[in-house]
């Protein structure tokens, strides 16, 4: 999280006219964002934390870009599209931040009262000069008595300044969890988040699956085998190993975009393409008894 971009988006970007989801969005790619305001959050992770669409979402950075606000990176892993790369214009939000100063800031003089464009430098206060010299160091005039008291490690490593970016590793542990619980919700079975629940999660994750996609097939795998004798597998160690997820997703997409159909009595309640790949899907899964 880069509490400085998180300055500049609230104090610039609404005094710049910027609608309000437009805003919200900006802000939560500064929260994700290191100093430099690289961030990659996928758009379901966005809509989900602003409660917006994902379509709304799209649309919005569509129009941030547009407006010079950020860039994006598309990416993609294998055949799939991995979360797109954002790069927030730091340049053109600190500008925008600066222009419209806080009222309330009792450390800035009044703009309508004053015209620093016809001050002269050489007589401004040198405290003055010290308050401002972090945003306009030429302000300073040359004055020796304020670069002299300017500590040399505030301005290599400014005091906003976040710590590093978290370990991938921690990022995908903690993604993994969060399946694992959608796992527990969804089938009501009581997983610990123990290095034997998580590892093929976490391998999965490491392959550049998204944690929506191991969700889905959460899903998918819940409404198929529900009522069955495949129900019992319905854990990390069936639907994640290598051997069976590639192909749980698969079918999954195609199940999610026929509008995620009911299965009753061993067929799905809507005829297509699901019907036609999947019916019914009895065999126990690889490596178990009775395989």
């Amino acid at each position: 999280m880069s509490v400085k971009l998180s300055s500049y988006v609230w104090d610039g970007c609404a005094a710049a006219g910027m609608k309000l989801t437009s805003v919200a969005i900006m802000a939560r790619l500064a929260d994700f964002s290191n100093d430099e305001g690289v961030c990659w959050p996928s758009i379901e992770t966005i809509a989900r934390q602003l409660g917006a669409g994902p379509s709304t979402v799209r649309t919005a950075i569509s129009k941030l870009e547009e407006g010079g606000w950020l860039t994006r990176q598309q990416r993609r892993a294998g055949n799939r599209n991995a979360p797109n790369i954002y790069r927030l214009n730091v340049a053109k939000l600190r500008k925008a931040a600066l222009s419209h100063p806080p009222e309330s800031d009792p450390s800035e003089s009044d703009a309508s009262k004053y015209d620093g464009s016809k001050s002269d430098a050489s007589k401004s206060d040198a405290s003055e000069s010290g308050k401002n010299e972090c945003f306009d160091p030429p302000e300073s005039g040359g004055d020796q008595s304020v670069t002299s008291k300017q500590d040399p490690s505030v301005e290599s490593k400014p005091p906003c300044q976040v710590a590093p970016q978290p370990d991938p590793d921690v990022l995908i542990t903690d993604q993994a969890k969060q399946v694992l619980k959608h796992l527990n919700l969804t089938t009501g079975s009581r997983f610990t988040a123990s290095n034997s629940s998580l590892e093929n999660i976490r391998a999965r994750l490491r392959e550049k699956f998204t944690p929506e996609e191991l969700q889905m097939v959460v899903d998918y795998k819940t409404e198929d085998w529900r009522g069955t004798e495949q129900e019992e597998y319905l854990r990390p160690a069936t639907l994640f190993i290598p051997k069976n997820f590639p192909g749980y997703l698969q079918r999954a997409g195609k199940w999610d975009a026929a509008g995620r159909p009911k299965k009753l009595n061993g067929r799905w309640a809507k005829p297509g393409d699901i019907t036609k790949i999947d019916t019914p899907d009895s065999a126990t899964p690889a490596g178990f008894r009775g395989a």
